[in-house]
């Protein structure tokens, strides 16, 4: 549905995406996540023929986005940060203008309206002015503008931005639904809403993409490879806790530092799914108190944060 191959972008001298390729298929939820300044609204912009690239190529439906970008917008459902709403319009009123601007036959408005209307459960705020409506109900009016005329695939850019937990559910839900029948491209900087709403990630760092794949393996194929932590708390002395820790198979890095009370702690890496017992057992056995031991999976942030601090702290 969407194929990007080899794209790049430059600005004066300075390139703000290099190289970029990947492809989405329909049906796909692909989040687009990456620092500020990584290259995510230029790419987005390109997508929805809004900029040239330097370089590369980038279709919609088969369209390129440069020569042929009216059928390339006719094909994509736009939601930026900021909603396009005008607040003093009725919610049905201003749908039916989108489908205006968007060429809809005057025949097949009325029925495009009620299908938006309906997908995203306005049905009872149709009549409802705009600017009178909560936030998430004005999200809502938003994901309808950008689906009113039917596009094969959505480009949202932090469409959970500003809403409230209940409100963030709902707008998830409904994404995911919009998602089944639509290539949908969402860009967020809450890597847990990505993590809840997609199905694919893509990572884009200083203009490239870093990472792709589906949320839940990206841990255990990119950068070292762990997959998951165990941290301990351990009475005894640093360098002896260490050695103990050390003895066990399976252990890939291991951080200890001081805690409260004469103790350690120590925060194992290892690609095994739980090393809780063998670790437990050689504390112990080394004559050491062991106060605390829990396991958990590395995350999407885990994952992020690792492939951008270097970006990050510049």
């Amino acid at each position: 549905m969407i194929e990007v191959q080899g794209l790049t972008k430059f600005y004066g001298e300075r390139a703000a995406i290099q190289d970029v390729s990947f492809s989405v298929p329909r049906g796909q939820v692909l989040g687009f996540l990456g620092p500020n300044g990584a290259g995510k609204s230029t790419t987005m912009r390109i997508l929805t023929g809004y900029l040239g690239p330097t370089s590369g190529t980038a279709s919609v439906g088969g369209f390129d986005v440069l020569s042929q970008s009216l059928e390339v917008r006719r094909r994509i459902g736009y939601l930026p940060e900021t909603a396009p709403l005008y607040s003093e319009m009725r919610v049905a009123g201003f749908l039916t203008f989108v489908c205006k601007l968007r060429g809809v036959p005057p025949s097949r408005r009325r029925g495009r309206v009620d299908d938006a209307i309906t997908a995203c459960g306005l049905e009872d705020r149709r009549s409802d002015i705009i600017g009178r409506l909560s936030r998430g109900l004005r999200q809502r009016v938003g994901l309808a503008q950008a689906i009113v005329h039917q596009p094969e695939a959505l480009i949202l850019d932090e469409p959970t931005a500003g809403l409230d937990p209940g409100q963030t559910r709902e707008t998830r839900a409904l994404i995911k639904e919009l998602g089944r029948q639509r290539t949908v491209i969402l860009s967020s900087h809450i890597l847990s809403e990505v993590e809840a709403t997609c199905e694919r990630v893509l990572i884009i760092n200083g203009g490239r993409i870093v990472a792709d794949g589906e949320p839940g393996r990206l841990a255990q194929r990119l950068g070292t490879g762990k997959s998951h932590e165990i941290v301990l708390v351990v009475r005894g002395e640093a360098e002896a806790v260490e050695a103990a820790i050390r003895s066990v198979h399976g252990v890939e890095a291991l951080v200890v530092t001081s805690a409260d009370g004469g103790s350690v702690r120590a925060v194992v890496s290892t690609r095994s799914a739980d090393l809780r017992e063998e670790l437990s057992r050689a504390v112990i056995d080394a004559g050491f108190g062991l106060l605390e031991v829990q396991a958990r999976t590395l995350t999407l942030e885990d994952v992020f944060l690792q492939l951008t601090a270097g970006e990050q702290n510049q």
